[in-house]
């Protein structure tokens, strides 16, 4: 096996995952970097075949539900997935719990600020609760 087959058959996956996303309405990926506790460019990251960064398996059945994959596409993008990924899903690990908070916020006079400012919170709280959980009482 050559170093490009792996970046092929995550390409293949992720291929899957933009397809969908592209069907579904507009906000589905600020949806699901909130679902992730993540930055939107994390998951423009997650979403195009071109950057060879897999999915982590944690943050499957998030992607699942926020994406509304039909049957069929959750099939064929778990076929690929585990193509790329021989016994990942299998690891045993539980997927963190986490919960939805709701803040009121400025508003900043325009839809490119006010994204930028709900990205900048979601990245600090995700790297907060990283921090925090690292401290293990």
């Amino acid at each position: 096996m050559t170093d490009e087959a792996p970046n092929a058959t995550v390409a293949d996956y992720k291929r899957l995952l933009q397809q969908v996303c592209d069907k579904r309405p507009s906000g589905t990926r600020g949806r699901l970097a909130a679902a992730l506790g993540a930055s939107r460019s994390f998951v423009s990251q997650l979403v195009n075949p071109v950057y060879a960064m897999p999915i982590p398996a944690q943050h499957l059945e998030a992607i699942f539900e926020v994406c509304h994959f039909s049957p069929a596409e959750r099939e064929a993008f778990l076929a690929a997935y585990d193509e790329a990924h021989p016994g990942r899903r299998d690891s045993g690990a539980a997927p963190a719990a986490t919960r939805a908070i709701s803040l009121t916020a400025p508003d900043l006079g325009s839809a490119r600020r006010n994204q930028a400012f709900d990205d900048m919170l979601a990245e600090h709280v995700h790297h907060l609760a990283r921090l925090v959980a690292a401290l293990k009482d």
